[in-house]
């Protein structure tokens, strides 16, 4: 049997889940679905587990977020096969590209499974015997994508008109057309055809047969994409795109240059509980509600509230007679919305980054590859942070030229370099870093290290650092 090779997209900003789903860090590295811990980017590759012919996943993602990616594998005990990083985002038709030619590099012809690290599909069942029922007419050259079973005349989303009606079709059925997203009238008239169906975005096909009708389609994309594999660079665990030439590839998404045009591409209908939780109203809909129609998250405390979703990742969370809402608390900022309004989220984004507010793109949290830092309060002259150094992990040696830095370890033992020598610093012990010391922080113990840093100076910056060795190859001003 032809191998399986999961393409996992994992771009995207996820803006209608703000405050929680940023730039920094999108909805897809969140646990949002179900009970557990696990965020949509380990559930996309979990409930592929089973599939015949499975081989490790290829990565696609954005340089940022490259540390995210590799610690929420790590996590679930999966070794990628790559994963690969786009200076900038180009959309999906160049990620499915480059996918297929690394995929095909050293001479293998596996079938590429594309998937959105974002999306959640409740029947993990019923969507591997649909992948599985997608794969003979894949190894024969068809471009299969799977139609989700539409179950509302919904304007939100593009659909696939199938050749003829679906009924209760259980294998893939040649496309028509594809349509963008139409007016409830027009959804209307879809449903009540049986051809249609919603556009997922998830694609099934051997990886030659989409090379080929992408080199046919959207040449300049292809190549593009193959001078930037050529001239890719190993990061640790990652291959960098070169820049240059992935910024010259056009920016256009795989139906539009292949699915759209191509007379190879079938549909396959899903029915297994899927949604883009495209926002808030979307997850509440597709989460266990409790017997008044709520959906709670962390410290929340409901009395006499109805169909609210209320969410606190921090301080505790009350809901005493309200009906409808969206209430999510987080570290620095709290949304109030009706559910009707949820979608509106995005608007109000826009207006904070217009007014380049920082709430628009990042938490207070930030995370780094060896642990997290979370600014707690500032003054003039002055900040404090929180820094959490995960086991065995270590920050740049690095220097600074405008401030000075105290460290009181809280939890766990910190190894601390200064001017070449070092020292371990146990918890309620404390150091200081001058002004012009070169220093690093490591953690040579087995639980996390935490420790309150207060910086004083005239510049506090991230930027106001040298750096002159650092494990995670990363070359940008970043701790």
């Amino acid at each position: 049997m032809t191998a399986l090779v999961p393409v996992i997209l994992c771009g995207g900003t996820g803006t209608r889940l703000w405050p929680l789903s940023r730039a920094t860090y999108p909805k897809q590295y969140w646990a949002l679905a179900g009970s557990g811990e696990e965020t949509l980017l380990q559930q996309t590759h979990q409930r592929l587990e089973g599939i015949a012919s499975l081989q490790p996943p290829l990565l696609i993602c954005n340089e940022d977020h490259r540390f995210i990616v590799a610690e929420q594998m790590r996590q679930i005990g999966v070794e990628p096969g790559a994963i690969l990083l786009e200076p900038m985002g180009r959309n999906t038709a160049p990620a499915v590209a480059v996918a297929a030619l690394q995929a095909t590099a050293h001479g293998d012809d596996p079938l590429l499974l594309v998937l959105a690290a974002d999306h959640v599909i409740q029947n993990a069942s019923g969507f591997r015997t649909a992948v599985t029922t997608g794969m003979a007419a894949a190894e024969a050259g068809q471009l299969v994508t799977f139609g989700i079973v539409p179950t509302a005349a919904e304007t939100g989303y593009g659909y696939i008109e199938a050749a003829e009606p679906l009924g209760g079709a259980t294998a893939p059925v040649p496309i028509a057309r594809f349509v963008e997203k139409p007016d409830r009238a027009t959804a209307e008239q879809f449903l009540a055809s049986g051809r249609f169906t919603w556009n997922s975005g998830m694609f099934l096909f051997k990886a030659s047969a989409i090379l080929a009708e992408l080199e046919r389609l959207a040449p300049d994309v292809v190549s593009a994409c193959r001078a930037a594999l050529e001239h890719d660079s190993e990061d640790l665990d990652f291959l960098r795109l070169e820049r240059e030439a992935f910024a010259a590839c056009p920016n256009v998404a795989i139906d539009v240059a292949v699915m759209e045009r191509t007379d190879r591409g079938a549909v396959l209908p899903l029915n297994a509980g899927w949604s883009d939780v495209g926002s808030w109203s979307a997850l509440w809909e597709t989460a266990e509600q409790d017997n008044d129609g709520n959906v709670l998250r962390g410290r929340v405390i409901s009395e006499g509230s109805s169909n609210c979703y209320l969410r606190s990742e921090h301080r505790l969370v009350v809901g005493l007679g309200v009906d409808n809402l969206v209430v999510v608390e987080t570290d620095d900022v709290v949304l109030v919305a009706d559910k009707g309004r949820a979608q509106d989220v995005k608007t109000i984004v826009g207006l904070l980054e217009r007014e380049g507010a920082r709430e628009s793109k990042a938490h207070r949290r930030i995370y780094r590859p060896w642990g997290s830092y979370d600014g707690i309060t500032e003054g003039e002259r002055w900040q404090v942070k929180k820094i959490v150094v995960n086991p065995g992990a270590s920050l740049s040696l690095q220097m600074h030229h405008h401030r000075a830095e105290h460290w009181i370890v809280v939890s766990g033992t910190a190894l601390v370099e200064k001017d070449g020598v070092e020292e371990l610093i146990g918890e309620n012990q404390s150091t200081y870093i001058p002004l012009g010391c070169k220093h690093r922080l490591s953690n040579p113990g087995k639980i996390p290290v935490e420790l309150i840093e207060v910086q004083s100076g005239p510049y506090l910056g991230e930027d106001d650092i040298v750096r002159f060795e650092d494990r995670y190859g990363r070359t940008d001003l970043k701790r």
